[in-house]
């Protein structure tokens, strides 16, 4: 590794300058130099060293920062009640007792307690005010994290009966975990602990376990059938997904009477269902897979509903017999409505609740079911604010009177309520607290305003945009700005509440959502507009919503930030290369920046799964020099760039840490930003696709990271 001596700093303050290796990788007739591939082995000391010296640079680049990094930790920390609890849900387990469930934080403790407590009857909660009698804690997190930098839960689940506990952890970030069944009467541990799982677990009566492994790709392409008490050396392969482009998991159905095996790819799906009365039969396909078409299943008593887009952009409810094997069994229950994307269906005996969008936004159609279990006319639950999101939080209990929906806006903090399927009541059971922070006093919603604006695409498409802004900052232009966006796989950015988003408001500082095509916010043809040959849309709705933000006096471009995530990263690379005049700085996180090299190679992680969300390079030249024109680390060229501050983690088995390490390296050769913009990359040596676990870290990151905004984009 060779340094390089800019005369306009001074000698504590030399950027790391990457080793620049021969590497030529060729497709298509096309040659590719790629001096910086080397970084991809982690085993080389020198990668390691390499990312040591960043991260030494940009600490020293932003030791100033240190003051409003631990304001902005203290203000975080102020306003969240440490010691909390969530609402208790209850729960009645076959052939066993009833319990109220919640989940408690402890004031100084990184991780949270999962809890239970008896329950007499639905109608008398716990009074969470005070210490809830006869307490059970199934699994401190804490506790299993001593000693560990990093920890994560993957699975957590209960037996039918409820004296089972099926949970797995992560301690490397890796997303790879470990199962483990813990018997709650006796806090023992039950059999061997089952290595190298990916995510969920499922029950069969109360000594069966259904879970999921990932290949050497972190495809999770097999479903296995453990029953306690034997070697996990001979657990059954009961479903195994041969096709690269599918994942496979497996779920229990509410009633708890079936286990549902899902394989899907970007396009298409497929389900199948076993009776856990019968753990060790055969499951059922419900629909063979047809490429393109999607479907989920959820049963519902004596029939199955199915949300599916056969024929229907946008997704319809069907029906069908409990036995379908075919998707000629399907029956409509409600009709095609272009722009409103159903998303899913809950069942429960007397109502079905539909999640869907509409105009940008979350919502929820709820049917009553008769006697029979007919599905009757439904009704969309209605609210007030003109920006917000709502779900149905679902629960264990088929047979209930109320659903718990959990609700919030940009204003709004996460708020729990139960809604009354008969009536349609609602009762507000819990609001998020905001405490007051010393330095800017107690929340309150009304010195605030959220907004929602219409950018004009190049093309002539409008792009909406969620703002929130402290509503004395003056549309002049003078105000600093934060535009977030990701626009990728079908999943939107919606307008909820963010407790440490406060800090950026209080300092004068609008915040605004891009919800660019590729995302999910406006229906699947959103979506479409965004993805493979069409993934440019996705930059330029971001800079046209930039543009709007100046020209509609929220900020100016010397005072505009950018914060984007994964294949939000990627948005951000491919803007900072388009557009870099219109931005002072960008944060991207865990960013997709070498998206071409990676999906050029069907042995790395994810690489064939994502081949129907940004197309084929490796056999299709158009896609391949379409995906050329854009990728971030492809298109770094001599010129001014905005402040860049990259952040990853070494074990991210999503986007390899060498992603951003190329990038920041090939950036810092040929930029020629002036000091004041300086190009950083920070490593997580101990973290993976979501960076640091524990609450007290991700505050201190997200803090770091705010700082360092706060101090490029404010005058």
């Amino acid at each position: 590794m060779s340094v390089r001596t800019p005369s306009d700093q001074p000698a504590d303050l030399l950027p790391p300058t990457a080793e620049r290796r021969p590497f030529t990788r060729t497709h298509h007739g096309d040659a590719v130099e790629d001096p910086y591939e080397w970084l991809r082995d982690k085993e080389d000391p020198a990668t390691i060293a390499y990312l040591e010296a960043e991260n030494a640079y940009t600490e020293q680049r932003t030791q100033g920062l240190a003051d409003l990094q631990e304001a902005l930790f203290g203000e975080i920390k102020a306003r969240t009640q440490e010691t909390d609890l969530s609402v208790p849900t209850f729960s009645t387990h076959r052939g066993g007792p009833s319990y109220w469930y919640y989940v408690r934080t402890v004031e100084g403790s990184e991780y949270p307690l999962y809890c239970r407590a008896p329950a007499r009857d639905r109608q008398t909660p716990p009074d969470t005010s005070r210490p809830i009698p006869d307490e059970q804690v199934l699994l401190d997190g804490n506790a299993e994290a001593a000693g560990e930098e990093f920890f994560s839960i993957g699975a957590f689940s209960l037996s039918p009966d409820g004296r089972l506990l099926a949970y797995s952890t992560d301690i490397s970030g890796a997303e790879r975990f470990t199962l483990l069944v813990k018997d709650l009467q006796t806090g023992e541990l039950v059999g061997q602990p089952i290595p190298d799982t990916s995510y969920g677990v499922a029950w069969a009566q109360n000594s069966y376990l259904f879970y999921g492994r990932a290949d050497e790709a972190w495809r999770p392409y097999v479903v296995l059938r453990h029953r306690l008490g034997t070697d996990p050396a001979t657990d059954v392969e009961v479903v195994t997904e041969p096709d690269e482009r599918f994942w496979l998991g497996v779920d229990s159905s509410r009633d708890d009477q079936w286990l549902v095996f899902s394989a899907g790819s970007k396009l298409t799906s497929e389900c199948r269902l076993l009776s856990t009365a019968d753990p060790e039969g055969e499951p059922r396909i419900v629909a063979e897979r047809r490429q393109g078409v999607e479907y989920d299943i959820e049963p519902a008593g004596d029939r199955l509903l199915v949300v599916h887009n056969d024929g229907a952009e946008d997704f319809v409810l069907a029906q069908a017999p409990l036995t379908a094997t075919s998707h000629q069994e399907w029956t409509p229950v409600l009709d095609h409505q272009p722009g409103v994307r159903v998303l899913s269906v809950e069942a429960y005996a007397g109502h079905a609740v539909v999640s869907l969008r509409r105009d940008g936004l979350t919502g929820l159609h709820v049917l009553p079911r008769d006697e029979n279990g007919d599905l009757g006319p439904g009704a969309d639950v209605e609210f007030e604010e003109p920006l917000f999101t709502v779900d149905s939080a679902g629960g264990s209990e088929y047979d209930t009177p109320t659903i718990r929906l959990s609700y919030a806006s940009m204003l709004t903090p996460d708020s729990v309520l139960d809604y009354d399927l008969r009536t349609g009541e609602r009762t507000l059971l819990k609001q998020m607290p905001v405490l007051a922070d010393p330095t800017h006093g107690p929340y309150e919603p009304g010195r605030y305003v959220q907004e929602r604006g219409w950018a004009t695409a190049a093309d002539g498409t409008r792009v909406p945009l969620s703002i929130v802004r402290r509503a004395d900052v003056a549309l002049d232009g003078s105000a600093p700005a934060v535009l977030y966006g990701y626009g990728s796989y079908e999943i939107p950015m919606d307008p909820g509440f963010s407790l440490s988003r406060l800090s950026l408001l209080d300092r004068g500082i609008v915040y605004a959502i891009a919800h660019v095509r590729g995302g999910g916010e406006l229906g699947r043809g959103w979506y479409e507009q965004g993805k493979t040959l069409t993934k440019r849309n996705t930059f330029t709705d971001f800079v046209a919503c930039a543009d709007y933000l100046v020209e509609h006096g929220y900020t100016s471009p010397d005072r505009l930030g950018a914060r984007g995530g994964s294949a939000g990263g990627l948005l951000l690379g491919a803007v900072a290369n388009l557009a870099p005049e219109k931005f002072r700085a960008m944060h991207a996180a865990v960013p997709f920046v070498d998206a071409l090299t990676t999906i050029l190679d069907p042995d790395l992680p994810l690489t064939v799964i994502e081949w129907e969300e940004w197309g084929d390079p490796l056999h299709d030249p158009e896609v391949y020099a379409y995906m050329k024109s854009y990728t971030p680390y492809e298109n770094v060229t001599e010129r001014s760039y905005p402040a860049i501050l990259a952040t990853t983690s070494l074990n991210d088995t999503r986007v390899f840490y060498v992603e951003p390490a190329k990038w920041v390296a090939a950036l810092r050769h040929v930029a020629t930003n002036a000091p004041d913009r300086p190009i950083l990359l920070r490593t997580e040596m101990v973290a993976g696709h979501g960076g640091v676990s524990g609450r007290y870290q991700s505050w201190r990151e997200l803090a770091f990271e705010y700082a360092w905004l706060i101090d490029q984009i404010t005058p």
